[in-house]
Order: C-alpha cells, then sequence, then structure tokens
C-alpha cells in the first residue's frame, strides 16, 4: 500500500509554499520528501512561513504546494535545457585570436580562455558595458577552462 507521506499528516501545510531553491543532482538519488514515494534527480526545496524545516520535493508535488504547476515545470525544463547546452559547449566552434587563444562571442558575452601560469584561465566581457570577469582560480586543462566560462556566463546572466 503506497504512503501519502506529509500529504496525509496533521500540521504539514498544504499549500503556500515557496521554491527558494533548486537543484540537479545529475541523476534520480533521492527521495521526495513531501510523497516520500517518488525518487527525484530535479530537487525542488520548498519553505512555508508556518512549518519549521525546508523539504526538497519533486516537480509534482513541489507545483502542488506552491499552487503553480508550470513554475516548477519550467525549473526543470530550463535545469534540463542549461544542462544539454553546457554538454555542447565543448563541440562549439571556438575562434582563434591573434594571440592564439580560443574565444567566443555568444550571450552578450565575449569569453576567451588563455595557458596561465601552470593551467588555465578565461575571462568574460560583457559586451553591453564592457565589464570584465577574470576567472578566480586555475583550471587543469583547456576543456575545463571553458566549462568554468560557462558557468561564470550562466551566473552572470542570472546576476
Amino acid at each position: 500500500m503506497p504512503s501519502f507521506g506529509k500529504w496525509s499528516q496533521q500540521g504539514v501545510p498544504k499549500k503556500g509554499w515557496t521554491c527558494i531553491g533548486f537543484e540537479d543532482l545529475g541523476e534520480p538519488s533521492t527521495q521526495c520528501e513531501m510523497c516520500e514515494n517518488q525518487d527525484i534527480r530535479y530537487v525542488h526545496q520548498m519553505q512555508h512561513p508556518d512549518y519549521p524545516n525546508i523539504l526538497e520535493c519533486g516537480c509534482v508535488c513541489a507545483g502542488k504546494m506552491e499552487e503553480d504547476y508550470a513554475a516548477a515545470s519550467k525549473r526543470e525544463s530550463d535545469s534540463k535545457n542549461l544542462a544539454q547546452r553546457r554538454g555542447r559547449w565543448l563541440t562549439r566552434k571556438w575562434k582563434i585570436s591573434q594571440s592564439g587563444n580560443h574565444y567566443l562571442k555568444t550571450d552578450g558575452f565575449h569569453i576567451v580562455v588563455f595557458p596561465k601560469d601552470s593551467g588555465w584561465s578565461g575571462k568574460i566581457t560583457r559586451l553591453s558595458t564592457g565589464v570584465s570577469t577574470q576567472a578566480r582560480r586555475l583550471y587543469d586543462t583547456q576543456d575545463k577552462a571553458k566549462l568554468g566560462a560557462f558557468d561564470g556566463m550562466i551566473w552572470l546572466k542570472s546576476h
């Protein structure tokens, strides 16, 4: 007989939750804390003002809890699209500058990776403002620097 988890527990709000975070675990590796039945990969971190704990939930439960299934579904869809885009990032046609560095112009950014000291670094410049951000760490390989630049670009787009 299936368990209904916290859905059937007294004192656990069923509506009025807010998603305060989202995480892609890479594979289904945890259980939804609301229904306690579904193994989930995409974790919606749900918070309620009348409940002491943040619950890590799957898409269906998160949609019901916040009464907005479309928003929960969009978080998952955006995450899947981002993962696919990141997976294709290294196969893009990178141009080579006069100084021999690989670069791309995409999404309103100029991205360049280059050798530095005993590793690889990168720089992202927002084309609309000219403001640049330099990688804070060295990468072992050029490909790792390119993936770091992708992650940096995504972070800059959201801030």
